[in-house]
């Protein structure tokens, strides 16, 4: 089974993608990308121009409760006067699977993501972690051929989505199908995901694996995802071939005199924000383009690093990887 799409939400996204079954996609990038308008246009939920073929049926021809699509969303949406049990049976029901055979399929999935003890509750008895899990059976639970993912674990304190993102990583391991993550969260991309696809300003930048992605970031915003700083070699000094430049923010030199010597790759700016970054303190200064240094915090209490104040930066060029642009694909 594989996912052709070449499609369009005019004015909003333009996207051309391959995926396989087995296969989950994290889609990641900025507010207003266009990842959101992805998983509407493919859902049948948005209008869309060009073609999204799935196992060689187009889903662009088909009204939306025709296509064998299992949809989550960020807000659970959940029907409120239903039980845990009758909602994740609802999936079945509608396509004409009678209601004990219904009813047994969705108690074995609120079996594997535990929450069986669960099923005689309505929504609004439910935690948001929950109510989520319950989401995601729902949509499993009409056996989709391609799953949407929009933000599953946004809104869920830290230690309720580490356990979840846990539990859909051993789910989907086993699915047969094909899932797009939207998501805003390295971690998801770089451990649920086997290929990434970076949206940006409505297009796609970028898509390969977590680790090509990770390591060869197109975009500022997915540089800053996995903690790194990314230019353009035409922002430096040097007459480089290569068109970006990555390197980690510990290896950025902070001063309030203009360096001088072999640093060759320099750039001023104003400090906007400091915040505490495990034993270091994380400075991000507006230069062109931004970028994110790190220091002890003797360092950024002798260099008096407040917002507003007028820094250098300076990094080594033995600290920096050259890389060709290009969005991957």
């Amino acid at each position: 089974m594989t996912l052709e799409v070449s499609l369009s939400v005019p004015g909003r996204v333009q996207v051309d993608l391959t995926a396989q079954a087995g296969q989950t996609i994290a889609v990641i990038g900025p507010n207003g990308a266009g990842k959101s308008s992805l998983v509407r246009a493919l859902s049948g939920l948005v209008p869309a121009t060009g073609r999204a073929e799935l196992d060689g049926v187009e889903l662009l021809d088909l009204p939306a409760r025709e296509r064998n699509i299992g949809l989550v969303f960020q807000h659970q949406l959940l029907f409120p006067h239903l039980t845990a049990l009758a909602n994740v049976a609802f999936g079945p029901r509608a396509r004409g699977v009678p209601r004990r055979d219904a009813e047994a399929r969705a108690l074995g999935w609120l079996e594997r993501f535990g929450i069986a003890d669960l099923a005689g509750r309505k929504p609004g008895q439910l935690s948001g972690g929950q109510a989520q899990r319950v989401s995601i059976a729902r949509a499993l639970a009409t056996e989709p051929q391609l799953l949407l993912l929009d933000e599953p674990m946004a809104g869920l304190d830290v230690k309720v989505a580490t356990a979840l993102r846990i539990e859909l990583a051993h789910h989907l391991a086993s699915y047969a199908g094909i899932t797009l993550l939207i998501t805003h969260d390295a971690i998801d991309a770089l451990t649920i995901a086997d290929r990434v696809l970076v949206l940006d300003a409505g297009s796609v930048a970028q898509y390969g694996t977590p680790s090509e992605v990770a390591q060869r970031p197109r975009t500022e915003h997915v540089a800053r995802l996995v903690g790194l700083n990314v230019v353009s070699a035409a922002s430096s000094e040097e007459d480089l071939e290569a068109d970006l430049m990555a390197f980690t923010p510990d290896t950025v030199n902070v001063s309030i005199e203009e360096p001088v010597g072999s640093p060759r790759l320099r750039w001023r700016g104003t400090v906007a924000d400091i915040a505490p970054h495990g034993a270091a303190i994380r400075v991000l200064v507006h230069a062109e383009p931004d970028l994110i240094a790190d220091v002890t915090p003797e360092a950024a209490t002798e260099l008096a690093l407040t917002p507003g104040r007028e820094v250098w930066l300076s990094v080594k060029a033995t600290a920096v990887r050259r890389y060709p642009s290009g969005n991957g694909q």
